[in-house]
């Protein structure tokens, strides 16, 4: 008898477990779906709550207030999962400093990109036209920007160690240079706004970078 009740609270906990897990996906969903069709301002909490099928109370509890569920879905974009994960963390990271020669590296990391931004710059859009609204959102903004430009600084250094990079062109000059183009805006005006597909996107972005930064 308390082997069986024993499993049975096990049994118990999982089921919360997984509703809980369903729950979240619900309001982060909702969430995405609200700001983009919305903007950040017009967006509200119990909207999302309503969207989700869930009360207000959960949302807060599982997410927490507006901005900080803003957050948590540009992390999320960020990453590819769900929840932020620090760039040494993330597989097109690990992938790109496993290898040892530069072009490879710069292709990876344009096929990264063509499957993040889709997730993320229609949320920096938003966020863009909302941090000076909110300064939790302005530091966000700054937060983002400077993390990707020391992570590119990261990624030239690594570029360098190859040999490859071209010469009289410094590390930081190659990072500003991958820096610019791999900014959420790029990924808008030409997938967006000019009508290319993903995989044009991708294949000229490492086109790009292999001309602009290694030695022929």
């Amino acid at each position: 008898m308390k082997m069986r009740k024993g499993a049975k609270r096990k049994y118990d906990s999982t089921s919360r477990s997984e509703a809980a897990k369903t729950t979240r996906e619900l309001i982060i969903s909702s969430a995405r779906a609200i700001f983009l069709e919305k903007g950040y301002a017009a967006a509200t909490m119990p909207a999302v709550a309503k969207a989700a099928g869930t009360a207000l109370d959960t949302v807060y509890a599982t997410v927490g207030k507006k901005p900080a569920l803003f957050r948590l879905l540009i992390e999320m974009a960020i990453s590819g999962s769900d929840r932020a994960l620090p760039a040494e963390e993330r597989d097109y990271v690990r992938a790109i400093r496993a290898e040892t020669d530069a072009v490879p590296k710069l292709r990876l990391y344009a096929g990264a990109l063509s499957r993040i931004q889709p997730r993320l710059a229609p949320l920096i859009r938003v966020l863009q036209g909302a941090a000076s609204l909110d300064s939790e959102l302005e530091a966000l903004w700054q937060s983002i920007s400077q993390r990707r430009a020391d992570n590119m600084r990261l990624l030239a250094r690594d570029l360098a160690a190859t040999g490859r990079l071209r010469s009289g062109l410094s590390e930081s000059k190659a990072a500003d240079i991958i820096w610019s183009m791999n900014s959420p805006e790029f990924y808008l005006l030409l997938v967006e706004q000019r009508g290319w597909s993903l995989e044009e996107y991708e294949t000229w972005l490492g086109d790009a970078w292999i001309q602009l930064l290694l030695e022929p």
